[in-house]
């Protein structure tokens, strides 16, 4: 046995040297690119199982706030039903995620946004440009309460010289200018109270206003297909209208800010004399939910799976993550979960069960 453990180290370490030396080589270096892109272009076929009609899907796309993170994009949620994916939010990084897990562009259904601070729509325009370049086949619906029209016309002025390039690079065959475009779709009655906005392929989309003062309009959004229901509330205070909305569904993907962790970075800025970060995490507890209240929420709704979401501040490592939830077992025991990029929730058609698991 002693023999063994004086000789196993020398044998990993040769072991390393071996494929140090050899990755060195041209033709192993080629080897490793080829099986690399063939993995890569390979997984693209593995992501249509996400869009069979045997469930209705949810993949949290980002779910940091403006706050930075290493490991998290802004607000963005995927719901994958009808043989496309939903979009809720084009946060920053959003696009990036969504592109490395070989989600096909060319499927989206279209772009649902809650309401315009910069962490939920700052990534529209890349939005609209990749999933024109994967091959969609129309102008990108963008739904959205009033003021989505000003959004949609300023990104789209912001991407017209690269459209054009694009266009004189590739020729009109392969990027048609006609499907370059977006279409906003305002909706000024679902942001005073909850309204049907699209009804497509057995999907049906409800709109509903939350309170996120001063921010007017916010609102959130409601999916159901194949007898399954979730919930996106967008940023909002506890409100009653999501708490209706949001009766008896499977999934309520609900924003969570960490008031006592803002307390503390509020203390600290102010300590250092950063009275610019002390003044805005004084004031942002106002127009946001703590986990705790949004557990409350979904017990009075009498949701399934509680999701937190658009997390503030974001937990830079799993070890802090109890620290965010505190207090939240003592009022919900079971049915929730705290979200991260990637994780998908799956709700299969003709049951009450919900699956949990990541897609990186």
């Amino acid at each position: 046995m002693k023999r063994l453990f004086v000789w196993f180290p020398g044998l990993v370490l040769a072991i390393t040297a071996i494929a140090i030396t050899a990755l060195r080589l041209p033709a192993v270096q080629d080897r490793v690119v080829d099986r690399g892109i063939e993995r890569m272009l390979g997984q693209l076929a593995d992501s249509d199982a996400l869009f069979a009609d045997d469930a209705l899907r949810v993949l949290l796309c980002g779910t940091s706030s403006p706050l930075p993170s290493p490991d998290r994009a802004k607000a963005c949620v995927a719901v994958f039903a009808a043989g496309k994916f939903w979009v809720v939010d084009t946060g920053p990084g959003a696009w990036n995620n969504l592109a490395l897990w070989r989600i096909p562009g060319r499927r989206i259904g279209a772009v649902l946004l809650t309401h315009f601070h910069s962490d939920h729509m700052g990534e529209l325009g890349e939005f609209n440009l990749m999933t024109w370049i994967d091959g969609r086949d129309a102008t990108l619906r963008v739904f959205g309460p009033p003021g989505v029209e000003r959004v949609v016309a300023g990104f789209e002025e912001a991407y017209a010289l690269d459209t054009a390039y694009r266009v004189d690079h590739h020729g009109t065959e392969l990027l048609p200018p006609e499907t370059s475009r977006m279409q906003p779709l305002p909706n000024s009655e679902g942001a005073a109270a909850p309204t049907v906005i699209l009804e497509e392929a057995g999907l049906t989309i409800t709109m509903f206003p939350v309170d996120h003062r001063p921010v007017r309009p916010a609102v959130g959004y409601r999916f159901d297909f194949a007898g399954r229901s979730v919930v996106v509330s967008g940023d909002t205070v506890a409100s009653p209208t999501l708490t209706v909305v949001s009766q008896g569904v499977d999934v309520l993907v609900h924003e969570a800010q960490a008031n006592h962790l803002v307390a503390k970075i509020g203390a600290a800025a102010m300590a250092n004399d950063r009275p610019r970060t002390a003044k805005i995490m004084r004031d942002i507890p106002d127009y946001h939910t703590s986990p705790v209240d949004a557990a409350k929420i979904a017990n009075q709704a009498g949701v399934g799976l509680l999701v937190f979401n658009h997390l503030t501040p974001p937990p830079p490592t799993k070890l802090l993550e109890p620290v965010y939830v505190r207090g939240v077992a003592n009022v919900r025991k079971e049915g929730w979960t705290l979200g991260e990029d990637g994780l998908l929730i799956e709700l299969p058609k003709g049951s009450d069960s919900i699956s949990i698991r990541s897609i990186n």
